[in-house]
């Protein structure tokens, strides 16, 4: 029997060229990819097969087209989706670099101008995202890119994306506005 994956990698093969995984969460797998057309590195976060199958896969879909309203220069973008056989797939950079929980393992304490800078990114993009209506649900250093220009990109494993949730404003919390500061 043919593997989810396999599926995938098949399917794509004609634009993606999928190398190895990079990382899985309780939703999703996420896979390193090279972009044959463009000649890059890119991620593919693909939603589990398992998981689609009990709970379906809308929430990954939402997921899907938030990430796609986003732009900021410190949340990974874009740059595709699809479905191969029932599996949902969508493609983002791929950035190189350590994740924040690694450089604080080696380092122990950051030299305080890359701590200012890296807070100052993440709440700039955070920021960015709540006034959008999206909230990212699981914030924790392993989902920051450090060591780069782009310290402070925010992602999911190494290369992935916002997980974030719409918040329609019947379930926003009493006395908070949407992008009230």
């Amino acid at each position: 029997m043919i593997s989810a994956l396999e599926r995938l990698t098949a399917s794509l093969a004609d634009r993606y060229s999928i190398e190895r995984e990079l990382g899985q969460g309780g939703m999703a797998t996420v896979y390193l990819a090279h972009d044959i057309r463009h000649d890059r590195l890119v991620a593919i976060k693909v939603l589990r097969p398992e998981l689609a199958a009990v709970i379906g896969a809308e929430r990954f879909l939402r997921e899907i087209k938030t990430i796609a309203t986003l732009q900021h220069p410190h949340i990974l973008g874009l740059i595709d989706s699809g479905e191969v056989q029932g599996t949902a797939y969508y493609v983002m950079p791929y950035v190189e670099g350590e994740s924040l929980r690694d450089r604080l393992s080696c380092e122990k304490q950051l030299p305080l101008d890359a701590a200012v800078r890296i807070a100052c990114e993440v709440a700039g993009a955070l920021d960015y995202a709540h006034r959008h209506g999206v909230i990212h649900r699981d914030i924790k250093p392993d989902h920051g890119r450090s060591g780069r220009p782009r310290a402070g990109l925010y992602s999911r494993h190494s290369p992935a994306a916002v997980l974030p949730r719409r918040i329609p404003r019947r379930e926003q919390p009493a006395g908070v506005r949407r992008g009230a500061r």
